[in-house]
């Protein structure tokens, strides 16, 4: 059994992260999928028979150079494109609740000490704390996301200094941490939303104890080197697709001139279902961080490091 409230280094946020999945793996997926498997089915679905019609008529009228024909096409097919938009958003934002919450909530549960989670444990968590998710959303929607969007577009002016570049190094995984440090903190203590932002961006630069050196140079690298590491998992998912998309654009017709729709016939199918698959991938491999966020939240909170060794101290007698 792993334990969460403790001091970590750099390597061991990395080993740590891969070791939580060999050994919760199997429940964490299972979970996974029993809560989210619906939602990513219909999310691909959506994506591939939506904007399939709509990539193929913008990128068809735009290689024969019909330059109205796609704004035809939109004002013909207004009522399908926006339904297709209203569906993919809420579809989109309910995923993104839960691919956020479900570590948060399996992870606080681990380091309480249950073993084996069931699906309904973590139904549980998300009824339990349907007031807390809605304060969490609006707060991130109007306060945290328009913040990190300035911060954002601050650091990619700066990159026509050159500075930006490095900036955008740190800015990034930062925010990241932030955001994800926020979340499990705002469901694990008894903090407001407000409280546990500033814990979260206090938390990157020093612990609550003065005297211990800054965490942030661990926090900030462990997240790099994970997030390289899923890259180049999903570069592998994505390259197929993107083949097939640049060989659709250089395939010629008999009279020389580029085919009125790259992505008509079973080629542009393929391509949809090949990066729907790739989506997919994305989302279970980005479990990784977020797995990896709350080793790094639970090393953020020494004030519970020694009651849960002397907790564990205390069984280990109970158990002799």
């Amino acid at each position: 059994m792993m334990q969460f409230y403790k001091k970590r280094d750099f390597g061991t946020f990395i080993s740590d992260s891969f070791s939580f999945f060999k050994l919760y793996g199997k429940n964490y997926f299972k979970n996974y999928i029993l809560l989210n498997g619906l939602l990513l089915i219909l999310m691909v679905v959506v994506f591939i028979f939506g904007f399939k019609e709509l990539f193929g008529q913008i990128l068809g009228s735009n290689i024969s150079g019909e330059s109205y024909y796609f704004e035809d096409y939109f004002q013909n097919n207004f009522g399908m494109f926006f339904a297709t938009g209203i569906i993919t958003f809420v579809l989109f934002m309910i995923l993104m609740i839960v691919n956020y919450l479900y570590p948060v909530f399996y992870l606080k549960r681990l380091a309480a000490g249950e073993n084996k989670i069931r699906t309904d444990d973590i139904l549980g968590d998300f009824k339990t704390n349907f007031k807390k998710i809605i304060i969490l959303c609006l707060g991130m929607t109007f306060i945290v996301t328009p913040l990190s969007f300035i911060i954002m577009g601050i650091s990619y002016i700066l990159i026509f200094i050159v500075i930006g570049i490095f900036i955008m190094l740190f800015v990034g995984p930062t925010l990241f941490n932030v955001i994800t440090f926020l979340m499990y903190d705002y469901f694990s203590s008894t903090r407001s939303f407000f409280e546990s932002l500033s814990y979260s961006i206090r938390a990157q630069f020093s612990y609550p104890n003065a005297r211990e050196g800054s965490p942030y140079w661990k926090y900030w690298g462990s997240t790099i080197i994970i997030s390289l590491i899923l890259y180049i998992i999903s570069m592998i998912f994505t390259a197929i697709p993107m083949v097939i998309f640049f060989t659709a654009l250089s395939t010629t017709a008999p009279d020389g001139g580029f085919e009125q729709n790259p992505f008509s016939g079973g080629l542009g199918v393929v391509f949809f279902i090949l990066y729907g698959i790739s989506l997919l991938v994305s989302f279970f491999t980005s479990n990784m961080l977020y797995v990896n966020a709350g080793l790094m939240y639970y090393d953020s909170r020494t004030d519970l490091h020694q009651k849960v060794e002397l907790a564990e101290i205390d069984t280990i007698g109970i158990n002799e």
